[in-house]
């Protein structure tokens, strides 16, 4: 998965070029990564189109969370290229418009429940898929109170997956933030170490 290059904000045949030649570099296949609102770049849909044609280039993981993206990235894109959604509180609705999965940040604190909501939306059970999304509504939106992955990697800590401790810059989650996260954890159903759901 490339990122669209941040910082000098290229214009779209510079973002071409740039994904084209990394593709063309890469022994394994490449997905696409737009998210804009981390690069200050958007990649858009008719750029995406041209790159589906490289025959290295077999997705994206776009994090724009409308559905009209979504509508125009599958009129443009070949059958065959897999969108996949990088914004969980919209994926249940990229999925109704013919994207393939998600790339998902709650799904390493509520996998069981998005595996679920994925299975449902693919099968075209819509009202299944929307009925268990709002359950982990909270927690798409909380796992964003600070920079992530700061709260996502708090909550899997919580759930006795991994130690503290992160990179700096980042740092541990603010103790202001962190009954917030809790509480979405519960409402998502998820069951914590030494504590009642």
């Amino acid at each position: 998965m490339i990122v669209a290059p941040y910082y000098n904000k290229p214009p779209q045949e510079g973002l071409y070029r740039h994904f084209s030649a990394a593709a063309d570099a890469s022994a394994v296949p490449v997905i696409l990564y737009n998210v804009p609102s981390r690069t200050a770049v958007d990649v858009l849909p008719s750029t995406i189109a041209r790159l589906a044609q490289h025959p290295q280039i077999v997705g994206v993981k776009e994090a724009i969370g409308t559905l009209q993206r979504a509508r125009e990235l599958r009129a443009l894109c070949p059958e065959d290229f897999t969108l996949l959604s990088g914004d969980d509180a919209s994926f249940v609705d990229f999925l109704s418009v013919g994207g393939k999965g998600v790339i998902s940040v709650t799904a390493n604190v509520a996998p069981r429940a998005m595996r679920e909501a994925c299975a449902a939306a693919l099968a075209g059970d819509l009202a299944a898929a929307r009925a268990i999304d709002a359950a982990l509504q909270p927690l798409h939106r909380d796992l964003f109170v600070e920079a992530s992955p700061i709260p996502v990697k708090w909550a899997v800590a919580q759930l006795g997956l991994i130690g503290g401790g992160l990179r700096l810059p980042l740092v541990e989650l603010s103790a202001t933030h962190r009954d917030l996260v809790l509480r979405a954890m519960r409402a998502a159903g998820i069951e914590l170490k030494g504590q009642a759901a």
